[in-house]
């Protein structure tokens, strides 16, 4: 991949970061802890749950770039496979769509860590965004490479890295409809 093309998906990425980073505040930044937390029902999370998921699941791909970088990351024998890797990144992008027709179940290591959040969880999820954005900008040399990466949740599952980007994001605007759909609740 040329250095310019990129540097043009990584300031795409960027962009649609703050874009989403604005909508959760605009939408959400006027509620209340109360609010935040209300479910309506208990198989549904609640808005301040999506946000923590959110950060649950971009943070569990903090220390697999750190090891990218430090060159001690090992990718399983599946991720050898350039057919097997478009192919599980495809999958996995169509799962997280927003227009989203049926739910998905959550890896356990990705799930809130409770039924109610008692930090100022809008605050924290918008230091986070700005924590995503420059392990995306200091991700360039490796997306350069066309790096190949697991998914921190289950090994056998490879894809390009820059996929892993795009589902990050793409995740955070299914996320933030669901959320939606708690608030119209």
């Amino acid at each position: 991949m040329k250095s310019e093309n990129i540097s043009s998906k990584i300031n795409n990425w960027l962009e649609q970061i703050d874009q989403i980073t604005r909508r959760f505040h605009e939408t959400f930044g006027e509620l209340t802890e109360e609010q935040l937390n209300q479910k309506p029902n208990k198989q549904t999370w609640s808005i301040a749950q999506n946000m923590e998921h959110l950060i649950i699941i971009n943070e569990s791909y903090f220390p697999l770039l750190e090891k990218l970088r430090k060159k001690t990351y090992k990718v399983s024998f599946i991720g050898q496979s350039g057919f097997i890797t478009k192919l599980m990144g495809k999958l996995m992008l169509k799962s997280v769509n927003p227009d989203r027709k049926k739910k998905i179940k959550t890896f356990e290591i990705w799930k809130p860590t409770s039924e109610k959040i008692i930090t100022d969880i809008l605050r924290e999820f918008e230091f986070h965004q700005g924590e995503l954005k420059e392990q995306i900008m200091e991700s360039a040399t490796l997306l350069q490479k066309k790096t190949i990466i697991a998914s921190p949740a289950n090994k056998n599952i490879v894809y390009p890295l820059e996929t892993a980007f795009e589902l990050l994001i793409t995740h955070e605007k299914r996320h933030y409809q669901q959320a939606k759909e708690v608030l119209k609740k």
